[in-house]
This record gives C-alpha cells, sequence and structure tokens, in this order.
C-alpha cells in the first residue's frame, strides 16, 4: 500500500510531468493532455473532454489559480477523493518515484512524535508527514492546535492497547477485505481498499480501560474553547478510530460531530462508512441520505463529495437488497464523475444482479476501458455475456479475470458452472478444485464439483466428493444427490442417445401420453405449471398472503399521470422496489436480489413494454395476485380489486371490459409466455364499453382456453410438490420423485413430474402410447393398489380408461 508520502510524492512527478510551462497550475490545455494520457484506452470527444474539465475546474474552483489553473494541492485532492487511481495513473505514464535523502529522517520523526505528546513547535513541520492522508487534506483535516494533542493522545492509547491485545494473542487480522470492491475507504485512494479488517477483543480489561480513556479525549474534546474546534476534536477522533478498525468507537464521535454542525455532511458520510462496516445498514443507508441532503443544500461547497456519497448509498442500498435503488445511485455518480470507474462498475454489477445483461455490459465495458486491470468488473462483464448467450467471450472475459487475480473465487466458480453448461466437465471440475483450494469450505463448490465428476465419467471420484461435501454441510439436496449416484452407479447412462451405450430416455410426442382418471394432470398443462410454481420458488411470492397486496392498495398513496392521455397510477421501477421489499420483507438481502431479478425479467419486462422505466402499479399488483398464498377466490378478488383502483375504473363498482381482457392477456403473456405473446395485440383498437363484475371477471379467469385456467394445476403443485414416494426413483432422471408420481400403466414405470411434462421415457420402454395416472402421495397409490387386488380376487378386469 501507497504512504501518504509516497502517494504525494507521485501526484507531484504527475503535476510536474504536464505543467509544461512550469506556472504552477494545471491550464484547461495541460489538464485535458493529462486525462487523455491517463486513459490511453479511451477514446474521448471534444465535448466529453470539455464536459470533464468543466467539472474538474467547478468542483475544485478553491484550488484554480486564475490563468495558471489547478494547483498541485488540486490535483492532489482530486486523487484523495477517489477521482482517479494515482497508482494506475502513475504506470500509465511510465515514471518513476525518486527516493528523498530525508526520509529516513521523517521515518524516525513519524515514531517519535507518535510515542509522546511533541511540543507544538517540535509539532508543526511535521503534521502532514506524520499522519494519515486526511489530516493534511484542506477542509478535511485537522484544522486547531489542540485537535493534534487529541490525535497524539488517541494514538498512544490505541498503541498499548494493540501491544497488550497483541501479546495475549487477541489481536486478529481478517483474510477478507474490510470493503467491497468500490467502496470508498472515506474520501481516501483506492489503495488503501486493500487494506486488511483488524478483529479488536471488546470484552477484556484492557479494552474497557481504553474505552474509559477514550471518554475522557471525547470530554476534552467537547471542552474546547468553540463549536468548531469541538467538531474538529471529535472529526480527528472519529478518523483515527476508523482507520484502526475501531469502528464502533469512530461511530460514536462522528454522531457526536453531527450533533455539534448537523448541516456539515462530512460526519454524515463517514457514519455512514462505520455502520456499513458494522453491517447496519439500513442506519447506513440514513446516514448517506443525511449527508445527500446536506450536500445538495449547501452547493458547490459540497459538489466534490456527491459522487462518492452517491455510490456509497448505492453500496448501502444493495446491502439492503436494493439493486433497482441501487443502480439509480451509481448512475448518478457517473454522471457528475464520468470518470469514476467504480461507479460505472458497481452500475454494471448491479444492472445484471437484476437481469439487464445488455446495459450491464455497456457500464462494464466502460468501467474496463478506464480500469483496464479491474478483475472483477471483467468477472461481472463475462456473467452479463453468459446471461446474453456469448459464452466464448464469457469464458475469455473469466480467464482475464483470473489472470488477474489467479484466487478470484467468482470467476472460477463462474467458469465452472459455464463449461458445466457446455458440457466441458472434466474443465469444470478444475475450476472447481481452484475454488476449494481458496475457500476449502465452499459446499456448493464441493456439491458442482462431484457432479462435473459424474458427468466426465469418473464416478468413483464423484462418489468421494460428495462425501466431502456432505462432512461440510447436511442440506438435503445433498442426500438427494448421494441417492441419484447410486441409482447412475446401477445404471450407466451416457446420455440422451449418445455413444454405444443405453440411451438415458426418450422423447414422446405429446400426443402418444394418454391420462387415466380425471385427476391426472395433462402433460402441457403441468409444463406450464411447473414453471409458473419455479418462479414462486424463486420470488417466494407464495410466501407473501395476497392480503399483503390489498393492504398495499389502501395505504399506498400514488400519483396520478397521464400517458397518452390516459390516466394511471404509475410509478418508477425504485419505488416499485421498495414496495416489494414490504411484501417479502421476510428475505434476506441476498434472496431478496434473486427475487427482484426474477420479477423484473418476467413480469416488469411485460409490463413496462415502452422501456419507460415506470409502470401501472394496479395492473401490477393484479398481475402478482395469482401467484401470492390464500385460496383460489382470494386471489381472483385481490386481482379485480387492483384492477378497480386503477383510474380508468376508479368511482365505479365494476371493471371495464376492455381492461379486464387486457389484464387477462397480459397475464397469459407473462405466465404462458408460448400462447400468451401475441394475443396483446389483438385487443387493441377494441372499443367494448361494457362492464364487468366480479362473478363475471371469474369466469373469465377461469376460462381453460382464454383466461388462466392453469391455476387450478398451480394450485396442485402449490400443496404437494413437496411429496415424497418412499424409494420410487424418476426412470429416466434416477432422482427421487418429489411431488407427484406419474406411473405408466402398462410398463409399470414412474416419472417425475419434470419427465413427465417433458415427454421423457425411459427407452426399454417403446410404446405406441402412453397411459398415465397421478398420484400426488404414496396412500393414494396404495388405496388404488388395494382396490386393484380386490377387484382381481373377485376374477373382475379393470376396464379401459382413456
Amino acid at each position: 500500500m501507497a504512504t501518504r508520502g509516497s502517494r504525494s510524492e507521485k501526484v507531484k512527478r504527475i503535476f510536474q510531468q504536464f505543467d509544461v510551462n512550469r506556472d504552477g497550475g494545471l491550464n484547461r490545455e495541460e489538464m485535458s493532455a493529462l486525462v487523455v494520457a491517463v486513459n490511453p484506452r479511451v477514446k474521448f470527444s471534444e465535448e466529453q473532454i470539455n464536459a470533464i474539465l468543466d467539472e474538474v475546474f467547478r468542483t475544485y474552483s478553491e484550488f484554480i489559480d486564475g490563468e495558471k489553473g489547478l494547483t498541485y494541492e488540486g490535483l492532489l485532492r482530486t486523487y484523495d477523493d477517489g477521482a482517479g487511481d494515482v497508482d494506475r495513473d502513475f504506470e500509465a505514464l511510465g515514471l518513476e518515484l525518486k527516493v528523498e535523502d530525508n526520509a529516513g529522517t521523517s521515518i524516525a520523526v513519524e515514531e517519535a512524535s507518535s510515542s509522546s505528546i511533541a511540543d507544538e513547535r517540535v509539532m508543526e513541520p511535521h503534521k502532514k508527514q506524520r499522519t494519515a492522508a486526511w489530516a493534511a487534506s484542506p477542509n478535511h483535516g485537522i484544522v486547531f492546535d489542540d485537535t493534534w494533542k487529541l490525535v497524539d493522545d488517541l494514538e498512544i492509547l490505541i498503541k498499548r492497547l494493540k501491544s497488550k491485545q497483541t501479546k495475549d494473542g487477541k489481536v486478529k487480522n481478517d483474510n477478507s477485505d474490510v470493503y467491497s470492491e468500490g467502496w470508498s475507504r472515506e474520501l481516501g485512494p483506492s489503495t488503501e481498499i486493500t487494506d486488511k479488517r483488524v478483529n479488536w477483543e471488546e470484552t477484556g480489561h484492557d479494552y474497557a480501560v481504553f474505552v474509559k480513556e477514550l471518554g475522557v479525549l471525547r470530554s476534552r474534546a467537547d471542552g474546547a474553547r468553540s463549536r468548531e474546534e469541538a467538531f474538529d476534536g471529535h472529526m480527528a477522533i472519529g478518523r483515527v478510530l476508523y482507520d484502526q478498525h475501531l469502528f464502533k468507537e469512530a461511530l460514536v464521535s462522528f454522531k457526536r460531530a453531527c450533533e455539534l454542525q448537523p448541516a456539515d455532511v462530512r460526519p454524515h458520510f463517514r457514519a455512514g462508512n462505520c455502520l456499513y462496516v458494522l453491517g447496519r445498514h439500513s442506519e447506513s443507508k440514513e446516514e448517506f441520505l443525511l449527508a445527500l441532503e446536506a450536500a445538495e443544500a449547501g452547493g458547490s461547497q459540497w459538489a466534490y463529495l456527491l459522487p462518492q456519497i452517491h455510490v456509497n448509498l448505492g453500496i448501502a442500498l444493495e446491502g439492503q437488497g436494493m439493486v433497482i435503488s441501487a443502480c439509480e445511485h451509481y448512475r448518478e455518480a457517473a454522471i457528475l464523475c464520468p470518470t469514476h470507474f467504480r461507479a460505472l462498475k458497481l452500475l454494471g454489477s448491479a444492472l445484471f444482479g437484476v437481469g439487464e445483461y445488455k446495459a450491464a455490459v455497456k457500464a462494464l465495458e466502460e468501467a474496463i476501458y478506464m480500469k483496464s486491470d479491474y478483475a472483477d468488473a471483467h468477472c461481472d462483464l463475462a456473467s452479463a455475456l453468459h446471461g446474453m448467450g456469448d459464452d466464448d467471450n464469457a469464458i475469455k472475459e473469466f480467464q482475464r479475470a483470473i489472470d488477474l487475480k489467479p484466487g478470484h473465487v467468482d470467476a472460477l466458480y463462474n467458469l465452472g458452472g459455464l463449461y458445466m453448461d457446455m458440457g466441458r466437465y472434466q474443465r469444470a471440475s478444475e475450476m472447481y478444485t481452484r475454488v476449494l483450494s481458496v475457500w476449502p469450505n465452499h459446499w456448493r463448490a464441493q456439491l458442482n464439483k462431484a457432479v462435473a465428476l459424474l458427468g466426465a465419467g469418473e464416478t468413483e471420484e464423484a462418489k468421494k466428493a460428495l462425501k466431502e461435501a456432505l462432512k461440510m454441510t447436511n442440506r438435503v439436496e445433498l442426500h438427494d444427490a448421494v441417492a441419484h449416484l447410486k441409482q447412475l452407479q446401477k445404471k450407466k447412462l451416457k446420455g440422451n442417445g449418445g455413444g454405444n451405450g443405453e440411451e438415458a430416455f426418450i422423447i414422446v410426442e405429446p400426443s402418444k401420453f394418454k391420462t387415466v382418471g380425471e385427476k391426472t394432470t395433462l402433460r402441457a398443462d403441468l409444463s406450464t405449471a411447473l414453471d409458473i410454481r419455479s418462479f414462486q420458488r424463486i420470488t417466494r411470492l407464495n410466501r407473501c398472503d395476497v392480503d399483503q397486496i390489498k393492504k398495499e392498495i389502501d395505504e399506498t398513496d400514488v400519483p396520478m399521470s397521464y400517458s397518452g392521455g390516459v390516466p394511471e397510477k404509475s410509478i418508477r421501477k425504485a419505488s416499485l422496489e421498495e414496495i416489494l421489499r414490504r411484501l417479502l420483507k421476510f428475505l434476506k438481502p441476498e434472496t431478496f436480489i434473486g427475487a427482484v431479478k426474477a420479477i423484473n425479467q418476467k413480469v416488469l419486462s411485460i409490463l413496462d413494454e415502452s422501456e419507460s422505466g415506470r409502470l401501472d402499479l394496479g395492473m401490477f399488483f393484479a398481475v402478482l395476485a395469482p401467484v401470492c398464498g390464500g385460496s383460489a377466490e382470494k386471489r381472483k378478488r385481490i386481482a379485480y380489486e387492483a384492477l378497480l383502483w386503477r383510474p380508468v375504473n376508479e368511482g365505479s363498482n365494476q371493471i371495464r371490459k376492455t381492461d379486464a381482457q387486457r389484464y387477462i392477456k397480459l397475464l397469459r403473456a407473462i405466465y404462458i409466455p408460448s400462447q400468451g405473446a401475441s394475443e396483446i395485440l389483438e385487443i387493441h383498437g377494441e372499443m367494448d364499453a361494457s362492464w364487468v363484475s366480479l362473478a363475471e371477471f371469474t369466469a373469465m379467469f377461469d376460462d381453460p382456453d382464454w383466461g388462466f385456467g392453469i391455476m387450478s394445476t398451480l394450485l396442485k403443485l402449490e400443496l404437494g410438490d413437496r411429496n415424497r414416494h418412499g424409494n420410487h426413483v424418476c426412470a429416466t432422471c434416477r432422482y427421487p420423485i418429489i411431488g407427484s408420481r406419474f406411473k405408466e400403466i402398462k410398463s409399470h414405470f414412474s416419472l417425475c413430474s419434470q419427465c413427465y411434462s417433458e415427454g421423457k421415457v425411459p427407452p426399454t420402454s417403446r410404446l405406441e402410447e402412453y397411459r398415465f395416472k397421478e398420484y400426488a402421495n404414496e396412500s393414494e397409490a396404495m388405496k388404488d393398489k388395494c382396490m386393484w387386488f380386490g377387484i382381481h380376487s373377485k376374477g373382475s378386469s379393470t376396464p379401459a380408461t382413456s
């Protein structure tokens, strides 16, 4: 990590390189040359260059020296604020750092001054050399001399605590980075992000003594001659504590500073940083919002800090799972500071997180143009490319991320998954092995390694890998995988029609699948219902009672807007995400992100057909109601009430027929895309002015051909798709059957719901037609068996059904 001395020296060398006329400032022409030189891969237009220069000269106006331009101190500030990476720029320009003769002297002064309270007359010349980068920075450093005394005494206390805890073996370094990529450590340089977190032992006597002595320092700060000096003292104490990873204590100081100067941006910003690191993401967000409000109210004074506030606010929102909202702040940061490559990377990653792959690729490519060695950006770009189906380029980007950072767990794991999708099982196994070398307890990597080895035909090695996975976790999917492996050992299957071995399955056309009994689900209906059920599982919407939607309808106040002259209650996606968070409040942030992605891709992409970023809230509620929890009748009623809430029906106790038709066809387009997509266009131009009651709406909804009659099948899946059937395994995939079991009456083999819906049957049972009976559980099967024996014991035969 670069020290403050080496950083400032690097900035000085960069400044001297471009201060062509040696007047002590960088004018617009010289700054333009600097911007272009440190971004060799970016082709700037004249307009872009002018926009960047306008922003720099406006933001750092206090460092502009007339016609000379930006001073050295101003350039140093731009790097301190995270607008650029000084190490990267220094390397890109091919400059060399000159070591000064008095370097050893300054280190000696640093050691001496930190071990005792230095005399002010001695301390003054060396302040900037012995402190962290922030202390010497104008506006953000120490203003009052007495504050330096507080800092000196605090450093002594921390050294004493560290010495005692190290001696007792209580201070430990965490192997993980404190900050996620792009998380700004205060306003410091990007190199500081790589610091390792120190875990302090906070329960012992030594720590209690430290906190007590720290309280004395805080009292000294409170007893300063003025409110400004007290503020300066608490801010300095907070920043020293923060730098030493004493985040809880730092937070106390920043909170006190907020009380002293509520309109100042800095204490709110830094309190937000502390809260984020402590995992208190909701409180962190609130502090950043206060910082943002203060910065916007303060005019140009805080303009330079706005991009970083937006970035950190976005990260805090992501910590809560609010990725769409985070995107808005990353975009704003990139607009305010076009060279902020971290903002672009975070924007691209967030867009990928909600399934907007095309936009994600664009943002990530821009970030990589600005910082070509950005391993995380290459990894996320690869994932986005894979999402778009461009697997060849995805592999190249994953490999680039691994080349830059050989232990990049996400790149290795995701590349393994990509190789699995492509059927390159040996390569996939190698990737998972590398993940495990970095993260030995990564049970998913261990499980996937077993599956990859199985695909590569290495059954014994797969068995060993599964046993290792079982040592790491006791999850039910691992036990199912073990059972699956045992079944495959009994039948050496090589895939659908692959090689000289036996085929795994054959696919039968739908017309050859017949059902026995009225309760047996049709193959096509089951396929559609399974797809909707999969959506429910990802989003957990079936765990959200549909009454919650009714509550949102009653309590949400949405202003009227007019789109194409038609009144509607429309909201932005970010606001819709907040409503979803209330509906799915039981989800953890990472699970909620997956839910939003699925809803964005399946529902919002259809509802926002014009890509305006705004959605009809009433229609959204109505579309969501059928897949939420609750009885079928309640779901239909809430859907009807959601449509009734829309402005076109407001004031009436019935809805327009055209509105009902529009809804049904949107519902089919979203959940039955193979049948509904083309139907949306059919109602344009229809001007049926009649009205529809709830009973009439229900009849339209239940229509098996033109409505959403699939709901009855969906309800059956919701009730029984966790049922197990003893030792029965699917005849084609060999997995234990969970959910309904479909038994072929003549050949007596059984299929799971998935294989039945896909028309897969074992190759040993080739028939002209297949007749299936569905069993929801084994008690039904046993009852059927008993009836069969009862009939046959009397010498009767079973009548044929179709």
